[in-house]
């Protein structure tokens, strides 16, 4: 399961968006959230590994945009989240996730 969690803050143009990924990531040693966010740098954001198994990564990111994204899971294999806003094709044959801030 994949899930994404908006906390848009008063007054301030951002919001703290957590990224979670537990079954899709299950079994993974190491999981990276890569996107424009990050320039896409697929080892610039490594998602916490919990207790549980699951993975877990939270930025703040400016409102009134939209960000493709998408996970990398043991350096190999490309998840995308369930939850995302839409999806978008990228230039490899597959989509990318979008969250709209």
């Amino acid at each position: 399961m994949v899930s994404i969690r908006k906390r848009y803050l008063k007054n301030k143009p951002f919001c703290t968006v957590t990224f979670s990924l537990s079954t899709a990531g299950a079994g993974s040693a190491a999981v990276y959230l890569v996107g424009e966010f990050n320039g896409w740098d697929t080892l610039a954001m490594p998602m916490k590994k919990l207790k549980n198994g699951s993975f877990t990564a939270s930025l703040l990111l400016e409102r009134n945009r939209e960000y493709q994204f998408r996970y990398l899971l043991d350096g190999g294999r490309w998840e995308n989240d369930g939850e995302a806003d839409k999806y978008l094709r990228n230039p490899y044959g597959s989509d990318n996730s979008v969250i709209v801030i």
